[in-house]
């Protein structure tokens, strides 16, 4: 039986995208639902309580099992499918993409209030306040750290592909639709996140769709 992921619209869920990329990224056949999110519907609101009781996105269903959160969803896929390499191999380096996905789990909040994910919105730079800077800046930190210290197999945080790299790939394209202005290691980093086939195909489809939630594109 094939997974079943349960998502929000494209152009704005960033917690939707992280799973979406790990699954994609790791070549894990699974079925993809679109609920769009913050429509006056009711139905919309039941159609996602009838996969999880959170009544959240997104939400992972294999089989029996439900799992619901990023973070969980990309745990639980580590533990299903452990020849996809979801975490680096090494302990040190998974203790360290763990610490840094879960710093993104629950930290930025200046950032991710004052730059929605909203991929549609036409580039352009925004003054941030100096919680959002310094939000931006340990960002960027991590991100060459990551490069400098674990990165030499492969273009991203811990070479190949990773579940932190997930974690992270809506912040960049906060970082793009946003204008702020990453450097050096970061900006390769943003690169070749860029050039990834999932976060093209995500960008494509997050393009092509036709929800609007006004409060994100009249900002």
């Amino acid at each position: 039986m094939a997974l079943t992921l349960v998502i929000g619209n494209k152009n704005y869920s960033s917690w939707s995208m992280r799973p979406w990329m790990a699954l994609k990224a790791a070549g894990i056949a699974f079925d993809e639902v679109v609920i769009p999110l913050y429509t006056d519907n009711p139905a919309d609101k039941l159609h996602i309580l009838k996969y999880s009781p959170a009544g959240k996105v997104p939400i992972l269903v294999d089989g029996a099992v439900t799992t619901w959160d990023s973070l969980a969803i990309i745990e639980y896929l580590a533990e299903k499918f452990p020849e996809k390499g979801i975490w680096p191999k090494d302990a040190a380096a998974r203790a360290h993409a763990r610490s840094i996905s879960a710093e993104m789990h629950s930290g930025f909040m200046a950032l991710r209030s004052e730059c929605s994910m909203n991929i549609r919105r036409p580039v352009h730079q925004r003054a941030l306040s100096a919680d959002a800077k310094a939000n931006a800046e340990r960002v960027q930190e991590i991100w060459s750290s990551c490069r400098g210290d674990y990165g030499q197999g492969g273009p991203f945080l811990f070479g190949a592909f990773s579940g932190a790299d997930a974690m992270y790939a809506p912040v960049v394209h906060r970082f793009r639709i946003y204008g702020v202005d990453a450097k050096g290691a970061a900006a390769d980093y943003m690169r070749a996140m860029q050039a990834h086939p999932a976060f093209e195909e995500w960008n494509a489809a997050a393009l092509k769709e036709t929800w609007a939630i006004e409060k994100f594109d009249n900002d």
